[in-house]
């Protein structure tokens, strides 16, 4: 008999065994005769079911999981008898986690292999890129304008309005960047979409680069990301050699070009300006605006910079059109976003879905409550800038204007649980301490700000005149909200003044022995 089996190639999934699971399966095989072809695939962002194995069957594909090396033996057995297994979970499209989303963006992720061109193809890849080469420039630009996309990155802002002035823009040359920078804890998006499907990301912005006049893109990613870095490298010479990047791209008259840039790893060159400055080869510093990007960016040019998440919704844009995304989601917020779960809960990973499922449902439901199995105090909404909810915002609906309007943000789409063990005064000086030692150090209120900052809430801590320091931090909050001159320093007020708002009881004054006694 013959199996095709899928195992996960995801960093995530290799982290807890998915290689050895892999190596193990190749070798139980062959000692039992058994032909085996495994295709090393993304993750279907069910982590805690990693190291996922799934079979091919006549009926599609069934899941096992999480399997360990000592699971292979029977795991085998029972595939080559048909017989039951323990770790049997059924098949893989019925799962209740992945029923439950809207994968437009992440449809091929955990499916196909991502090295290989012909599989990308053969799951529709490359429609998209076709039709912009049949639409031209403007008819493309009003394509991604109608779909209402935003920068999934954090900031929010329309796509197809940084797209048309950096189209409109008159310059020699052109650039396209690719902001892989993913340095919010709790997220991983980016880095799964481009070990589980890179072309994708190669396909939106190649899109993106006919439809402004750039013949030249860069991915930024971080160092941190080796397993991303060799897949998109990977990804890109099997582009060349299929035609599908560098001259005469699909046959037409367009050109267009990769190259990867692996930056060292400072969260500040998630910010579009600082991670020009990296592309350039000097430090990592904000600059200060004007001029734009859009008009002034790389060495000068006009470029499109964008989130790995805002290139990789392009090509379904394209393919299906504008309003086949835009019939998702709600408000201003369309289409769909790529939530990721994390922190002290049970079910982590990646869910994506419309905008407007609630953090009720994303946290209780369809997360399952905490790891711990405690009650959940807080969570953390758009990485380590972000907003601390308590359960009674759990209704808020994910939107970028709903959570506006409570004084958060969505970010990067990461969620981070926290059960009730938590101590926010110790989460407050996290993110003041954060700030500190990752600010570039350009501007006063954030370089000086975050570490007076640190100082003022160990005294909070020590009960060291509470009052007087508390008000003294929200009084620096709104100097580094309002002076800073980039989202570091003027978005790590939101978890420190979310956390003294939501949880003041945690900031009160210790009682003293001889004052409990009273």
């Amino acid at each position: 008999m013959s199996l095709r089996l899928f195992v996960s190639r995801d960093a995530g999934a290799i982290a807890v065994g998915a290689d050895d699971v892999a190596l193990a399966l190749e070798q139980a095989a062959a000692g039992r005769g058994i032909a085996v072809e495994i295709v090393r695939t993304g993750s279907r962002g069910m982590y805690w079911l990693e190291p996922l194995v799934e079979v091919a069957t006549p009926q599609g594909r069934i899941a096992f999981g999480p399997v360990t090396e000592a699971d292979v033996p029977s795991l085998l057995d029972a595939l080559a008898n048909n017989t039951p297994h323990l770790l049997r979970l059924g098949a893989t499209d019925e799962l209740p986690w992945l029923k439950r989303q809207t994968r437009l963006t992440f449809a091929r992720c955990g499916v196909i292999d991502p090295r290989s061109l012909d599989d990308y193809r053969a799951h529709g890849g490359y429609k998209g890129l076709e039709r912009a080469l049949s639409l031209g420039s403007d008819a493309i630009l009003n394509e991604v304008t109608a779909s209402g996309l935003r920068g999934r990155g954090g900031a929010g802002f329309p796509t197809g309005i940084k797209w048309k002035t950096v189209t409109q823009a008159k310059a020699d040359r052109k650039f396209i960047v690719c902001n892989a920078d993913e340095g919010d804890s709790g997220t991983f998006a980016d880095r799964m979409i481009i070990e589980g499907d890179p072309f994708l990301v190669i396909e939106g912005m190649t899109i993106a680069g006919i439809t402004v006049g750039a013949t030249k893109g860069y991915i930024y990613i971080r160092s941190e990301y080796p397993h991303a870095v060799e897949a998109m490298n990977a990804a890109i010479q099997a582009a060349k050699r299929g035609g599908y990047l560098g001259d005469k791209i699909g046959g037409s008259t367009h050109s267009f070009d990769l190259e990867v840039r692996v930056g060292a790893g400072a969260y500040v060159c998630g910010e579009e300006t600082s991670l020009l400055e990296s592309l350039e080869g000097r430090r990592g510093i904000v600059r200060a605006k004007p001029p734009l990007p859009a008009h002034h960016g790389l060495f000068g040019k006009p470029t499109v910079i964008n989130n790995v998440l805002s290139f990789a919704a392009v090509p379904f844009i394209l393919a299906e059109g504008a309003k086949a995304y835009a019939d998702y989601g709600m408000g201003r917020s369309r289409g769909t976003m790529p939530i990721q779960l994390a922190g002290n809960i049970r079910q982590g990973g990646l869910f994506e879905t419309a905008f407007g499922v609630t953090l009720a449902e994303l946290v209780d439901d369809i997360g399952g409550g905490t790891f711990t199995g405690r009650p959940v105090r807080a969570v953390q909404v758009g990485g380590p800038l972000g907003a601390y909810f308590p359960r009674s915002l759990f209704d808020t609906p994910f939107d970028y204007e709903a959570f506006a309007a409570r004084d958060g943000l969505i970010g990067h789409g990461g969620i981070v649980v926290f059960d009730d063990s938590v101590d926010m005064r110790r989460q407050a000086r996290f993110a003041m301490e954060f700030c500190a030692v990752e600010s570039c150090g350009k501007c006063t209120p954030c370089r000086i700000g975050s570490t007076r900052g640190v100082e003022t809430i160990e005294k909070i801590i020590n009960g060291e005149r509470v009052s007087e320091n508390l008000a003294l931090v929200e009084d620096l909050c709104n100097t580094m909200k309002f002076g800073s001159l980039c989202a570091l320093g003027g978005f790590t007020p939101y978890p420190v003044l979310s956390a003294l708002k939501h949880f003041r009881e945690d900031f009160a004054p210790v009682p003293t022995t001889l004052q409990a006694a009273e």
